[in-house]
């Protein structure tokens, strides 16, 4: 890091603009501040199920990695033209994804998010990583990013269901499964 922050408000951005890392100034509301924003918020939600209770070693130790990536990745896109995040940091996303998920059951049905604070933490994640990706996407439209970076986020919002499960078996909340033929049955509300 270059330059230092001793003092956390500038005022610059009290016109509506913000400065990118290559020094550019843009609005607020453009496509790329919303992508990396939205990776920020991302972070924060992993941040949210590293913080609960009964998250296992093995998934602190993937989930620090990714919150690291993800630090990287907000890099790439304030940065126009940046490339931090490798194929190498998708195909480690699938290796965990694959091992993490060889000991689940097959999935019949869809799953309500819950199983625990961990476990919804996690689901929550999953949602802002996949809206996460359409902000990439929508910038994607008007400028040019790495396609690295959409596959990463792609990647992680499976990496980050597949995490939910594991928690919520973990925490013997285990997981709820949506009961579509509650409404031919006649017991909705």
């Amino acid at each position: 890091m270059g330059n230092r922050l001793s003092r956390i408000y500038t005022r610059t951005g009290d016109d509506g603009s913000t400065g990118l890392g290559d020094g550019s100034r843009v609005t607020k509301d453009s496509a790329r501040v919303s992508a990396y924003g939205t990776v920020d918020e991302l972070n924060c939600t992993i941040g949210m199920v590293l913080a609960a209770d009964g998250v296992s070693a093995d998934v602190r130790e993937v989930l620090t990695q990714v919150q690291h990536d993800l630090f990287d990745l907000g890099g790439e896109l304030c940065i126009p033209g940046m490339a931090m995040i490798e194929d190498k940091d998708i195909e480690r996303l699938e290796s965990t994804l694959d091992r993490l998920n060889a000991d689940l059951p097959a999935l019949k049905e869809f799953i309500l998010p819950g199983g625990g604070m961990a476990a919804a933490c996690c689901q929550l994640a999953r949602t802002v990583c996949r809206r996460a990706e359409r902000a990439a996407v929508t910038l994607a439209r008007g400028e040019t990013i790495r396609p690295q970076a959409l596959r990463y986020l792609n990647r992680l919002s499976d990496l980050l269901f597949v995490v939910s499960r594991v928690l919520a078996r973990a925490s013997g909340h285990g997981e709820v499964l949506w009961q579509h033929e509650r409404r031919r049955k006649g017991t909705s509300p």
